[in-house]
């Protein structure tokens, strides 16, 4: 049987940042917004003055979750107000220059009325979009000025959260989906962030609500009333379907009646249970319904081996859902639970007709000093140079690291193929040159995750007196048919 517990308790998330277990999550706003409907600021600052008084102090949104951040700026404006904002910057493509960089957390600053953001949260849309270190160099410097108390990113893979990292970017938090349904956060991820120290923070823990008492037993929808749901029903089909569900609910209400607590419950704590994760967070609809009570029962047990064989056993029928963390917010059909973001994963329109050869210039300096292009489209092929972890005009990415700058490089070479019409699915061959073959595994590993469905040709040397202080450079070809 569950014990009473009076007040969540709290995590250290990076030297001078703690927070409940369990954040407030005000995505919800959004879909309360839809149609134009704007929700009372000051109605919603008292709904936070209850989360935080319960000790659910910690408020977790985006610039684009409605007013969500009018609402908590509302609330901690108001007397007495305690509590962390966790906000999300979300840029749409383009340059990321200072000045922009600025005007984006300005506006976060402004909306929120603060003069320091506890957390400030970076998604990114395209990594072949290479601008999103740019972003985060500038992050970096508001964070040593003191208007960002902390820095993190949702929605990374691990590879491109471990590039950042072994960059050099002081990152605290990564926030990724992790439920029963959605167990991609922990494998190599959970992995990396125990490695690294850097905290997850859990959103979907409750699968839009699909993980609790009221969709055991019942029917499948035939239709679901909001963003949210629709993002979690298509998790529920690619793990298995409606009775691979109803087996996991089954399974949760066992060890629920055991500890008597709720479904929900129970699919939270296995989330909290997981070393790496920092903190799960559970939306809240302003208004219209609170489970401050509801989520401190989550602290009042632990799952202990039987618990957690039931619940293995279920999931055992589970598929694992592909791919890595965040890889919904970058493929068809680009749902989020804002809405259908896809309009920022566009990319600039090719020309309509291309010319018998056509050049890319990554902006590298050694480019036209030294008398050559990034890329060539030649007729139906596109032939990439021998290309390197180099960011901007001269800045060597995660210098040492040959992981890191084999994933860089690849990103590198896949946005030269596509500003030349092509794909990354269409090479044929690759190439790469390792200054050290003892690091040779996790350079092949990067390749892998790229290329594994693809299998281009390639070949891996390596190269004494490698030229600059690089670990890895790639050339790549394709064909155009």
């Amino acid at each position: 049987m569950a014990k009473a517990v009076k007040r969540p308790p709290r995590v250290q998330l990076a030297p001078g940042l703690d927070a409940p277990r369990i954040l407030t999550g005000l995505w919800q706003v959004a879909d309360m917004e839809r149609g134009g409907r704007r929700l009372n600021p000051r109605r919603g600052a008292e709904a936070l003055r209850a989360y935080a008084e319960a000790g659910f102090d910690a408020f977790d949104m985006a610039d684009h979750y409605g007013s969500a951040e009018i609402i908590a700026g509302r609330y901690l404006a108001s007397p007495g107000a305690r509590g962390k904002a966790f906000t999300k910057w979300c840029p749409a493509p383009g340059p990321m220059t200072r000045e922009a960089v600025r005007a984006g957390v300005g506006r976060s600053l402004k909306r929120l009325g603060v003069r320091r953001i506890d957390l400030l949260q970076f998604h990114w849309w395209r990594y072949r979009d290479l601008r999103y270190l740019d972003a985060m160099a500038e992050l970096a410097r508001l964070r040593e000025e003191g208007v960002i108390g902390h820095l993190g990113l949702t929605n990374f893979d691990t590879d491109h959260l471990r590039l950042l990292v072994r960059h050099g970017v002081p990152i605290a938090t990564n926030q990724v989906s992790f439920s029963l349904l959605d167990r991609r956060a922990a494998g190599r991820m959970s992995e990396f962030c125990r490695a690294s120290g850097v905290r997850l923070l859990a959103y979907g823990a409750l699968a839009g609500g699909f993980l609790s008492e009221r969709w055991l037993g019942k029917p499948e929808p035939r239709q679901i009333p909001d963003w949210s749901k629709s993002k979690y029903k298509r998790f529920i089909d690619a793990a298995g379907g409606w009775k691979v569900l109803q087996g996991i609910l089954a399974a949760a209400a066992k060890v629920a009646r055991k500890h008597r607590v709720s479904v929900s419950n129970v699919a939270v704590r296995w989330v909290l249970e997981h070393k790496a994760v920092g903190a799960v967070i559970v939306g809240a609809r302003l208004g219209e319904s609170e489970h401050r009570d509801g989520n401190l029962k989550v602290f009042g047990f632990s799952l202990d081996a039987s618990d957690k064989e039931i619940l293995a056993k279920a999931l055992s029928k589970a598929k694992d859902l592909p791919g890595d963390c965040g890889d919904e917010y970058r493929k068809p059909p680009f749902l989020t639970a804002s809405g259908d973001l896809s309009h920022h994963l566009v990319p600039e329109a090719p020309p309509a007709g291309w010319p018998r050869r056509a050049r890319f210039d990554s902006g590298t300096k050694w480019e036209p000093l030294a008398g050559y292009a990034r890329a060539v489209r030649a007729g139906n092929r596109i032939l990439v140079s021998g290309t390197t972890a180099t960011h901007g005009a001269g800045t060597i990415v995660c210098p040492g690291d040959a992981e890191g700058q084999t994933v860089y490089t690849l990103d590198k070479i896949g946005a030269a193929i596509e500003a030349l019409g092509g794909r990354m699915e269409q090479v044929v061959r690759t190439r790469v040159y390792l200054k050290d073959a003892a690091k040779w595994e996790p350079v092949a590993r990067a390749h892998g995750r790229v290329f594994g469905d693809i299998r281009p040709v390639n070949t891996m040397l390596e190269v004494s007196n490698f030229i600059g202080d690089y670990e890895v450079e790639i050339e790549a070809e394709a064909e155009l048919v």
